[in-house]
């Protein structure tokens, strides 16, 4: 008989003859390139970024507080980024001292070109390095925030695809791969990093990589690693009831888990909003109303493209800033779960040919906008043979006054004008935020018209599948084979939206003679591609795996899925109830009351700039009556004059193309908020959302404002005619 020291001896020299042969030097490159396309695959998405860091992290190295470090490099292994804590802060620094010294560079030249220094231009110039550097610094965070939400959103059918098969196979580490294969990105790549890990040798057992892993989320959905603590206990049970309870149990921790925290959420993140709102767009907005006549009072030292730069760079950076801070409060395990990528018409959205036909539509009303512009600043009235401006008078409008339609004002020393100030001039502006605004939304409606439809439709199919997965459960639990279950199926669901997919995929099976993992998957006529649900196609891959084992075992999966949509659906809809306060509020003062006192706000600054101008010529021209010529020579209204220049106030056809400007920018900015607090990352939702959103808050705000401008004007006009 053999052995052991002879086995051992046998294999000895063989072993070690491998060993010594073996050198990484001989296949250079493998691993580092192996994990390099690993990464990648992951976050493909974020390579510019990593490339800054890289490039300018070489240029010198900063030493990064301890709790920096930390948090840094917390974000930067949830987000997967191949960057240093100590990059991603000189990134940070390169950016701010690069637009500080920009901002220097622009001063001395204004001063060469000038002989003036501009107080304000400094100021801004500081502020707006300061909210980049602030950006940059904490890129990781909000890159890893994405990661982060789009992950959550997946934790339940995480939970859901693990007790599924563990039920049937008590096998921790197949369970894990089993998710990992099935799941979504980002989640599926965490796990599959689980397994990677391993590999390389950084943990010994998928255990401690998994320990490892969910500390992450410690902070964010401890519910979600009482879940798999629950999983990984049931390994230890001694019965096989004890173990199936165990299992069932971690998914209630984790629906439950979701449900107190959002509950909490929704009731934490009232004030914020509120907060975001008032400091976000009321007062921002309100202030403009008081520019026109505090330009005018500072003698000019604020500029049109002073208050562009606050309002449509700065204040937009801080009300990103509050936004965050609301989305970072976020509770993981909620939100959609469908993959944009994988829906069949994903080619439409991300087509670029509508942002290229919008423009086309839209450039009209753009260049109509510019009309003021191009009138003041081109020779374009000489080739019409026309004046520069004309007054109301002259096109048979007195009663609104001598100033002129345009407002163009010429300087006292005649080396320019100034201006626009003239009511047309603002009416005409309307049509640049118009224009802007609706490039937007029919690009973006363009790009998601068919597939929200499509979504939606799938979405009237999950509602009813939850009951057609029962039965089909109830027939493979009859010892029906899967081609014959389906077949009946068919039969019980005709009628419902539910009906399509079943008949596709018994279609498949019968008459093309596909498998049944064909008949549902197949890249071409897989009945999952026509119904690209994460429910459907979840439900669909258990089944695939369960039917292995048995009819009686894929029974008891599809009618636990069925069991579980259940309970999950009454979780999102208890969710939404909680939810619906707090967005309806935030989507009513975004498309109703800010376009209402946006427009109202323009019109009142029309009115101010319309009456100072009115004033300003019947001074010069002495047509003053009443009381007020007393005053006049007395010098009064002259220091009135003096005081209130019209040729140094901000023309209010600037105002309005800027408050045009952040009512778009804030759409953007709040939709994309609203959408991730109710759906999480939602891409498509968020494209939609937004399409509808501007085109609903431009038009009240350009009708509002239309009329506020008009009425304001007129009143301003008739009381101004009192003084004459």
């Amino acid at each position: 008989m053999v052995s052991t020291d002879d086995i051992l001896n046998k294999y000895k020299s063989k072993i070690e003859g491998q060993l010594r042969d073996y050198s990484s030097s001989s296949n250079p490159g493998n691993f580092s390139r192996s994990y390099q396309n690993f990464r990648e695959s992951m976050t493909p998405s974020f390579s510019s970024y990593e490339k800054w860091c890289k490039s300018l992290g070489n240029l010198f190295k900063i030493k990064v507080s301890e709790k920096d470090n930390e948090t840094i490099g917390k974000a930067i292994e949830t987000a997967h980024l191949s960057i240093t804590p100590s990059e991603a802060v000189v990134l940070a620094v390169v950016v701010l001292f690069s637009v500080l010294f920009g901002g220097i560079l622009l001063l001395v030249g204004i001063w060469f070109l000038t002989e003036t220094l501009s107080i304000m231009l400094i100021f801004l110039t500081f502020i707006l390095a300061i909210f980049l550097f602030y950006y940059t610094y904490n890129a990781p965070q909000r890159i890893a925030l994405q990661w982060r939400l789009k992950a959550s959103s997946q934790m339940v059918p995480a939970i859901l695809y693990i007790v599924i098969y563990m039920k049937h196979t008590s096998n921790f580490e197949k369970a894990i791969a089993f998710a990992a294969e099935h799941l979504e990105a980002p989640l599926s790549n965490d796990f599959k990093k689980i397994f990677w890990d391993v590999e390389v040798g950084r943990f010994s057992t998928i255990k401690d990589s998994i320990d490892h892993y969910l500390e992450r989320w410690r902070d964010f959905s401890i519910e979600f690693i009482e879940a798999f603590h629950l999983i990984q206990s049931s390994l230890y049970e001694p019965s096989e009831g004890r173990r199936i309870q165990t299992l069932e149990k971690s998914l209630q921790v984790i629906l439950e888990g979701v449900y107190d925290k959002m509950l909490k959420y929704t009731h934490e993140s009232k004030s914020p909003l509120t907060n975001l709102y008032m400091l976000g767009i009321i007062l921002p907005t309100l202030s403009l109303a008081i520019l026109p006549l505090a330009s005018t009072m500072l003698q000019g030292a604020i500029k049109w493209w002073h208050v562009m730069i606050v309002f449509n760079l700065i204040v937009p950076f801080f009300v990103i800033y509050l936004t965050t801070n609301v989305l970072m409060k976020r509770p993981g395990g909620y939100g959609e779960t469908s993959l944009l990528e994988k829906n069949p018409l994903y080619y439409k959205y991300k087509d670029k040919k509508p942002y290229f036909l919008a423009s086309l539509i839209m450039l009209p009303f753009f260049i109509l906008g510019l009309l003021p512009i191009l009138w003041m600043y081109t020779p374009l009235p000489s080739w019409l043979n026309m004046s520069i401006d004309y007054t109301w008078s002259d096109i048979g409008l007195g009663f609104l006054g001598d100033s002129g339609i345009f407002g163009i004002v010429p300087l006292a020393d005649g080396s320019g004008f100034v201006g626009p100030f003239g009511i047309l001039s603002l009416v005409l502006s309307l049509f640049i935020p118009f224009s802007i605004a609706f490039m937007f939304a029919i690009a973006l409606g363009m790009r998601t018209k068919e597939i929200i439809k499509e979504r939606n439709k799938y979405k009237k199919v999950e509602a009813e599948f939850t009951s057609s997965l029962f039965q089909l459960g109830n027939r493979m639990g009859d010892g029906l084979p899967a081609e014959i279950a389906f077949s009946k199926v068919v039969e019980s669901s005709k009628g419902t939206e539910a009906e399509g997919f079943f008949r596709t995929v018994n279609q498949n099976m019968h008459q093309l003679g596909m498998s049944l993992n064909e008949a549902l998957f197949n890249p071409k006529r897989g009945a999952v591609i026509f119904y690209p649900s994460e429910l459907i196609a979840t439900s669909m891959r258990i089944l695939i795996e369960s039917v292995k084992k048995g009819l009686k075992v894929a029974a008891r999966s599809l009618m636990s899925i069925s069991e579980y949509v259940k309970n999950i659906k009454k979780i999102n809809d208890r969710l939404n109830d909680l939810l619906a306060d707090i967005l309806s509020d935030m989507r009513s003062n975004m498309t109703f009351l800010a376009p209402l006192l946006s427009g109202i706000v323009i019109g009142l600054a029309g009115m101010i700039t319309t009456i100072l101008a009115s004033l300003s010529s019947m001074i010069n021209e002495g047509s003053l009556g009443g009381g007020l010529e007393g005053l006049a020579g007395a010098g009064g209204l002259q220091s009135f004059l003096t005081i209130f220049d019209v040729t140094v106030m901000i023309p209010p056809y600037y105002l309005q193309i800027v408050v045009g400007l952040y009512l778009v920018e804030i759409v953007f900015i709040l939709t994309g908020t609203l959408v991730t607090i109710n759906s999480g990352k939602d891409e498509l939702q968020k494209t939609y959302e937004t399409s509808k959103n501007l085109k609903s808050s431009i038009m009240i705000y350009l009708v509002v404002a239309l009329f506020a401008i008009v009425g304001l004007s007129l009143i301003g006009a008739i009381a101004l005619a009192g003084l004459g």
